[in-house]
């Protein structure tokens, strides 16, 4: 049985990481009890738009965003990679005996609106043979199978897990939920109010926004 604490990792385009990203990654690792967060910047995501900036310039945004918090690590595979990024591989890489291994229990944390669409994700069903997933949502709007896809719907009522204390009794395979801080913060709107010559001041950190001023990320021509 595994006995080491569980690391969250935390995928994503961060296109621009911003506060909502990580003050999630800070109460998941809380709530659960994460020994550290593993922030894995997608290079080329699968299934979103392409980015507005390229991989390397999201990459060393995180980068600066984390650089404080000593739970907070960069993987920086997938932008190095210079190929689409998939959850279930960017896992199976982790699984690796020179990376994570077997046995150590990963989490994976995603968003309720993220987890809602997940039946849609590449090989999605092998995600669970990989790592936990934990889903945040908003205090008061539990996640409830009802409001899921079928065959999602399934899953959950399969292997929802009530204590997260449980996510070290084994390497993958639950499903936890937690609440977080309800922030109306999103990368959209970040790069709208840049492109529009206004202030994003407290949506993201000062680094961030100081980065982009610097490389003129996001305005237009």
């Amino acid at each position: 049985m595994p006995t080491e604490v569980a690391v969250g990792i935390f995928g994503g385009t961060f296109d621009p990481v911003h506060f909502g990203h990580l003050r999630l990654a800070e109460e998941a690792a809380d709530t659960l009890g994460l020994a550290k967060v593993r922030w894995i910047p997608a290079g080329q995501p699968a299934l979103r738009d392409t980015p507005r900036v390229g991989p390397r310039q999201r990459l060393d945004m995180v980068r600066l965003a984390i650089a404080d918090n000593p739970r907070f690590e960069l993987d920086t595979a997938e932008v190095d990679a210079e190929q689409k990024s998939f959850t279930v591989p960017t896992l199976e890489r982790l699984r690796r005996a020179d990376v994570y291994g077997s046995q150590q229990p990963l989490v994976l944390l995603v968003g309720a609106d993220a987890f809602a669409g997940m039946a849609g994700w590449h090989r999605w069903r092998q995600l669970f043979e990989l790592a936990h997933i934990a889903v945040a949502h908003r205090p008061g709007y539990a996640i409830e199978a009802a409001h899921l896809p079928a065959e999602l719907a399934d899953v959950f009522r399969q292997r929802a897990c009530a204590d997260p204390q449980l996510l070290t009794a084994s390497p993958a395979g639950s499903i936890v939920t937690f609440a977080m801080t309800p922030l109306d913060i999103s990368a959209t709107r970040i790069r709208t109010l840049l492109s529009n010559h206004s202030s994003a001041r407290y949506l993201a950190p000062d680094c961030v926004l100081e980065h982009i001023r610097t490389h003129h990320f996001y305005t237009e021509n």
